[in-house]
């Protein structure tokens, strides 16, 4: 699908948030928060809506805390945009009004120049093109498709539970990763402390004992020893593969290709993030395509939504079967991506000139399973976790005790 491109104009940063105070026609006091690019078009707002103003400052930035635009924000401007529409306000008035009312400074910055542009005779799906680093290709291709078909209403509806269902699948992935990350974190920090805080002041009484000291206590200590000299090398190793890891995905596409292929094939977590990816690929592309977007185009944003730099190559190799005439059952057969059911319920959707829905369950099937094994790995890694936690901290208060019960045996 064709679409015009938004011409360039004044970026989200030239904007900023205008704290105020003054009175309105009938003298009242009132107080609010608004969105401008300079103090003289905040003042022209303000006097525009009969407002006498008082004070009017620029509001300080919170040290960057809150202002990241995420999908849940996208989704919840859909949902919001969707339900004013349809009520009958009119699209100027239903941006504005959710302009006003948002909280985080960055979508405010946003929703004021879709506003403007709109304003300016560009259609919505010009506007959104605009910001692409917050509204992706399938949401410009839905907008466009339902101010065409003056149902922007319904699409918008659709977008909203789209990105609702991708940003819960993503959470359930975050879990799966973030849960056992944090818990194994807090395990080392704490034991980490113990050897170089609590460790040395036993190994202070201990030199007063003239005694030779169990072998597992002269290892703690040994380990004590080592954590107090080389601690901060060690944080500073790990800030470093960190940043290295992270600038080697944005940077190199080999790289990134060779961590998502790493990814997929741990033992626990890789059945987790392919069969999250087999979802949101899935899901993407029934979104499109019953949208009324070309396949062809619908599996390019679905390359870009797998959130899998495999599954991605893998889409493309796709895109080229279609093109050169293969069936999307076929294409995807060839990439060795996906399982058995869900070519199957692919292929019986193309038989039957019903693709959307087949796809649509081939993610709701996904999706559940990954909740399934989101929730099985939890129940599973806590008693794991615990007993780890319990056996790293008990056996260092264990090792530094030993000597104390060899002495009051001897006694």
């Amino acid at each position: 699908m064709a679409r015009a491109l938004a011409p360039s104009r004044k970026p989200a940063e030239a904007f900023s948030q205008w704290q105020w105070r003054g009175k309105n026609a009938r003298g009242e006091l009132q107080k609010g928060v608004l969105v401008a690019s300079s103090r003289e078009e905040a003042r022209a707002q303000l006097i525009n809506q009969g407002i006498i103003i008082k004070q009017l400052q620029k509001k300080r930035a919170s040290f960057g805390l809150g202002q990241r635009v995420t999908g849940a924000h996208i989704a919840l401007f859909s949902r919001q945009l969707a339900t004013m529409i349809r009520s009958g306000i009119p699209l100027l008035q239903s941006l504005n009004a959710i302009g006003e009312s948002a909280t985080n400074t960055s979508l405010r910055h946003m929703i004021s120049q879709m506003h403007q542009d709109v304003s300016e005779g560009k259609s919505f799906a010009q506007a959104l093109e605009a910001h692409p680093k917050h509204i992706d290709d399938l949401f410009v291709h839905l907008v466009a498709a339902g101010e065409q078909a003056g149902a922007l209403d319904t699409m918008l509806e659709r977008i909203a539970s789209y990105k609702e269902k991708l940003q819960a699948l993503t959470s359930k992935v975050k879990k799966a990763l973030y849960y056992p990350a944090a818990v194994i974190s807090v395990g080392l920090g704490v034991t980490a402390l113990l050897l170089i805080k609590v460790v040395p002041q036993f190994e202070t009484m201990f030199n007063g004992f003239g005694a030779d000291l169990p072998a597992f206590t002269q290892m703690t200590l040994a380990l004590s020893e080592m954590a107090q000299t080389y601690w901060w090398w060690v944080l500073i190793a790990a800030a470093l593969t960190v940043m290295g890891i992270k600038t080697g995905v944005k940077r190199s596409p080999r790289f990134a290709f060779g961590c998502s292929r790493f990814a997929l094939a741990l033992p626990i977590l890789g059945p987790i993030l392919e069969k999250s990816a087999i979802a949101r690929f899935a899901r993407t592309l029934a979104t499109s395509f019953s949208a009324g977007v070309p396949l062809i185009d619908a599996l390019d944003t679905a390359a870009g939504a797998c959130g899998s730099q495999v599954f991605e190559r893998g889409i493309r190799a796709m895109q080229e079967d279609v093109v050169n005439g293969q069936t999307l059952n076929f294409a995807m057969r060839n990439t060795g991506l996906f399982s058995g059911m869900a070519l199957q319920m692919v292929a019986i959707g193309e038989e039957a000139g019903s693709l959307d829905a087949m796809l649509n369950k081939v993610a709701d099937f996904f999706e559940q399973d990954v909740e399934n094994r989101v929730d099985t790995l939890t129940s599973l890694l806590e008693p794991l976790i615990i007993v780890v936690l319990g056996v790293m901290v008990g056996g260092l208060v264990l090792s530094m005790y030993l000597p104390i019960f060899e002495m009051g045996n001897a006694m």
